[in-house]
């Protein structure tokens, strides 16, 4: 099994995650930003993908090649920030199954609340991906993994852009099974939930409702 917390440090990572960080910059340009960092995350989430090989016919001759082994992975996305990750993940891996998560946070006693639930069929042979940019307190998180459990999922990764020290501790203490990979570790929560330094609210500067 991987470890718990990866932190992925590519240059490019890094650096597109500072311009998303930037309170001044637009909602085209954080989405744009989004999209393309997703692709860079789902590069580390997916290196142990099992592999097996098919025999193909280059245009010189025949050969074994690897090819990606068992059933298509499951992303799932918890809503409604997970959409941004999720869009550019599908451009790298379009065969993928997707699902939805629909969690929101009680503002007094930041316990999530579901209003939505649909995934694939056949969790428990697919590796499955849950995402989301911000793993702050971790409530909602966990919550979402312990559906994906109780649906039959067994091989669970999660993909976020930033975490809090809580919300990884708190995963951890949930649901140790699950590695968590993350473009930053940030310093902590704030009195409301939100990490710090942080971006904000991601799903209010990806959507612009704010």
């Amino acid at each position: 099994m991987q470890q718990h917390l990866t932190i992925v440090k590519h240059p490019l990572v890094q650096h597109k995650l500072t311009l998303m960080r930037e309170k001044d910059t637009s909602t085209a340009v954080f989405r744009q930003l989004l999209r393309e960092i997703s692709q860079l995350l789902a590069y580390e989430v997916t290196h142990e993908l099992p592999m097996t090989t098919r025999e193909i016919e280059t245009p010189m001759q025949e050969m074994d090649a690897p090819v990606l082994a068992g059933r298509k992975l499951a992303l799932i996305s918890i809503l409604r920030a997970g959409n941004g990750l999720l869009d550019g993940m599908l451009e790298l891996i379009p065969s993928a199954r997707v699902g939805f998560v629909g969690l929101y946070r009680d503002e007094a006693t930041l316990k999530p609340v579901q209003y939505y639930f649909k995934v694939p069929d056949q969790l428990a042979k697919r590796l499955v991906i849950v995402v989301d940019p911000m793993l702050a307190t971790g409530n909602s998180s966990a919550a979402a993994v312990d559906l994906l459990k109780q649906a039959g999922a067994t091989d669970i990764r999660f993909l976020c852009l930033l975490a809090s020290p809580e919300g990884v501790a708190r995963m951890k203490e949930a649901h140790p099974d699950v590695p968590i990979v993350t473009a930053s570790l940030d310093d902590r929560l704030d009195e409301k939930g939100y990490i710090l330094p942080g971006l904000g609210d991601a799903g209010d500067r990806m959507f612009g409702t704010k």
